[in-house]
Order: structure tokens, then sequence, then C-alpha cells
């Protein structure tokens, strides 16, 4: 029973991913954590993919709505989400650490009247933008690798196939604009501020 108090070894899902927690002298360190965890979602050619059980796995990290060209409707809700001891290592360094993952669901909404007014309400899955903090340049001939990222977009029928073909044409339009945070929109996600 006291082995099983000091060690617990944890199998997660089909992805795979292999958590190990460990009292004392033996404890890992966040990044090494992350980089586990990234890892799992990285397969040797450096392909993503989208983590299983990245709903009951990870940290909720904040929502985004995007509006309609017209009226009081929302067109689409993306809610993020941070791998394991991500947030809190942003938390205390102000970066994300090596291995850390990003997964952005992106849903197309419902709309309608409701008791507060109108309201626009998550519907139908449309897809996942992934990301992996990496900027050792372990992939440099993979297209889908650099500035410090692996990212990729993957539509809602196959989880395992990104879209995605080079970041610099895909990805980097959308976030050069957040290039001062590290390319991530950090000022959307309150968990990531630092307690005062």
């Amino acid at each position: 029973m006291k082995i099983l108090k000091t060690m617990c070894l944890a199998v997660i899902g089909v992805a795979g991913v292999i958590v190990l927690a460990v009292n004392g002298p033996m404890a890992r360190s966040a990044e090494a954590k992350q980089t586990k965890v990234g890892s799992s979602v990285v397969d040797a050619r450096g392909s993503l993919h989208v983590p299983e059980d990245y709903r009951t796995s990870y940290q909720f990290l904040g929502s985004w709505a995007l509006p309609a060209e017209t009226g009081k409707s929302v067109k689409e809700i993306h809610n993020v989400y941070a791998s394991p001891g991500a947030i809190d290592a942003y938390r205390k360094t102000g970066h994300f650490p090596e291995g850390a993952v990003l997964v952005k669901e992106r849903f197309h909404t419902a709309t309608q009247q409701m008791t507060p007014g109108t309201v626009s309400h998550a519907e139908k899955l449309v897809g996942w933008f992934v990301m992996v903090k990496e900027s050792k340049n372990v992939h440099p001939d993979n297209k889908l690798w650099g500035d410090g990222w692996a990212w990729s977009y993957f539509d809602s029928a196959n989880p395992l196939k990104t879209t995605s073909t080079n970041f610099k044409v895909d990805c980097l339009n959308c976030h050069q604009p957040a290039h001062a945070t590290d390319y991530i929109y950090t000022l959307g996600y309150p968990p990531l501020a630092r307690a005062h």
C-alpha cells in the first residue's frame, strides 16, 4: 500500500499518454512532463494528431466567439485546452514549456431566443487546431514546424490526418499579430494570469 501512495502509474487512452507521478526527489519537472505529453501527439516524422483524451485530461484555457457577418448571432465558438501542467508552467515563467500542447475546438453555432436574450451555443464540431511548443527544431524538414511550434489543423472527420501543408501559409497569417506573445493570443486566456 505504501508503494501505491509513493508511485502511481496510469495509462490514459489509446494515444498512449503515460503519466508518471512520483513523490520526493525523483519528481519530474513540469517541462519534462510537457515534453512527454507533446511526444504523445507527434509521430516520428513530426506529424501531429488530435489527442483523444484532451477533454478529460487537459485543462480548459478559454473560449473565443466569432460573430456572424450580420445580426446578433455568433457563427463559431472556439474552445481551447492546454495539456496538463502547461498553465502552471506559464504562470511561473510567462512562457509555455517545451512539449506543451494546445488544442482549439472549432464549433459552428446555433442561435435562438432564450430568457436572457439572443443566445448562441456550440452545435456542430467543425475541426481542431493543434499546436505543440517546440523550439529545438527537431523536425527541420517538416513544413508544419517552425517559429517555436508545431502547427496543424484537422477536419472533424479525421483527427489523425492534418489538412495543413505549410505553417507559414496555413497558420502564421492568423497568428502573426500575436508574435510578441509567442504567437498565442494570451489575452483571451484568464487562467494564464499570474496571481497578484
